[in-house]
């Protein structure tokens, strides 16, 4: 019998401290105006003592407490994120090693924005080859990443984390699927760059805060990730309920409606309370949704993920919750 993965449990864990555009204000030119119309951002959670991989460790806590799972009935744990602990252990050992699950194997993916969407293909095929449950988490941290002076960025970007439970089961989750990447365009966005200081290297100048060009993301995201969307809903469109896109910028979102000719209200939103998560944004937009009731996990809705960003990287799923 041929098993497929599906979403059974959802959780998120972001930081207490809620840091308003008027706070950004403080600390660099900027304004709440200036945020707000430019970005659709009003305030975001920030780390003032977690790292990534305690935010990460949360969820994994309170997907178990959901579903009524021991760690040990865990096969595997996938964490997605551009701003892990350490370059190892990975986030992902962190994680297995804090709530004891002996049993799963453990690795980080990164792929920055689109590395949820990214971790969720990976887990599927896992659970349709070995596996019967797993957890993938998109956790960051890109406050201790972003240049806190550099308004062009700092105002975008919030801390946060959130995940799946993903079981065995006979239904497919995932409809369709497609993964993209362009390295070509990698220099739009990049972030921790790592130096060599061994004795023999040459002077290094390069810059590791989070640097990106925003107007060719933009043009990137409302080109590159429509086309992707269009091409693989373009005989479904009007089946899918839903479309949790990685919650980048409020006018992305806008632009990617009307050219869709999709109507904007199935465009879930939630990044004016939490800013750019990177890998977080869409499990924390599912999850959210699925805390209020909107999105039912009762495999009656038709959902489109896509997440877009550094790598260029963007994916985009059709699935039924």
């Amino acid at each position: 019998m041929k098993k497929y993965g599906k979403i059974t449990a959802t959780a998120s864990f972001v930081p207490e401290k809620i840091v308003k555009n008027d706070d950004l204000a403080q600390l660099m030119a900027t304004s709440d105006d200036w945020i707000k119309s430019r970005t659709g951002i009003l305030e975001r959670r920030i780390t003032t003592s977690e790292n990534t991989s305690d935010l990460c460790i949360g969820v994994a806590e309170k997907l178990l407490l959901k579903s009524q799972l021991t760690a040990e009935d865990l096969d595997f744990i996938i964490v997605a994120t551009m701003t892990p602990d350490y370059m190892t252990p990975s986030v992902a050992c962190m994680v297995q090693g804090a709530i004891g699950a002996t049993n799963a194997f453990a690795f980080d993916l990164s792929a920055a924005c689109s590395g949820f969407v990214y971790a969720l293909s990976m887990a599927e095929k896992l659970i349709q080859t070995t596996a019967q449950k797993g957890i993938v988490i998109g956790g960051e941290v890109l406050s201790k990443v972003v240049d806190w002076q550099d308004r062009s960025t700092a105002v975008l970007f919030g801390d946060g984390a959130a995940g799946v439970l993903l079981e065995a089961s006979e239904i497919p989750m995932i409809k369709k699927e497609k993964l993209s990447a362009d390295g070509t365009k990698g220099a739009a966005l990049t972030s921790g760059y790592v130096k060599n200081t061994n004795p023999f290297k040459e002077d290094d100048t390069s810059f590791s805060y989070l640097k990106m060009a925003g107007r060719e993301i933009f043009d990137f995201a409302t080109r590159d990730v429509v086309n992707a969307i269009d091409q693989l809903v373009v005989e479904d469109k009007e089946k899918i309920d839903f479309y949790l896109l990685h919650q980048a910028n409020a006018r992305i979102l806008d632009k990617v409606a009307r050219k869709l000719k999709v109507p904007r209200e199935r465009f879930l939103q939630n990044m004016d309370k939490y800013g750019n998560t990177s890998a977080a944004s869409i499990p924390l937009l599912l999850d959210e949704a699925v805390r209020a009731g909107v999105i039912r996990l009762d495999g009656t809705q038709n959902v489109v993920f896509s997440g877009f960003g550094g790598g260029l990287t963007w994916g985009v799923m059709q699935a039924t919750l």
